[in-house]
């Protein structure tokens, strides 16, 4: 007889608990680091900040590099977390499907913009 119960409960299901914790998290900070650097870049610059100076700190090629980085990372992390939101509080199959595919798009469309911006500095 299985035991279905306490330790040795049967788990199913898609298993993305620990990965999508984890991705969060990763995310997260990789974003909050580079809120740092930027501001830290605005903090040392001298002078009022206009687009002259906002423009010279996203000019640089490791620069761009990292932001489109961080806009993958943002992507990402929205997604998990809209996914998530979706999984738990929208239970007509659907419904969800529709707003799935309505939020990847959205996403898609937000980064791809985001992405034109920084490369038309």
């Amino acid at each position: 007889m299985s035991v279905n119960f306490g330790p040795h409960r049967l788990v199913v299901g898609a298993h993305y608990g620990m990965r999508d914790w984890l991705s969060q998290r990763v995310t997260a900070v990789l974003m909050a680091l580079f809120t740092v650097l930027v501001l830290a870049e605005l903090v040392f610059t001298k002078g009022p900040i206009g687009y002259a100076q906002w423009a010279g700190i996203f000019s640089p090629q490791w620069m761009k590099a990292l932001t489109f980085t961080v806009i993958l990372a943002l992507l990402y992390h929205v997604w998990v977390g809209m996914r998530n939101i979706f999984q738990d509080y929208v239970h007509p199959y659907g419904v969800r499907f529709v707003l799935d595919v309505f939020a990847i798009v959205w996403l898609v469309s937000c980064a791809g913009w985001g992405i034109q911006v920084l490369w038309r500095l």
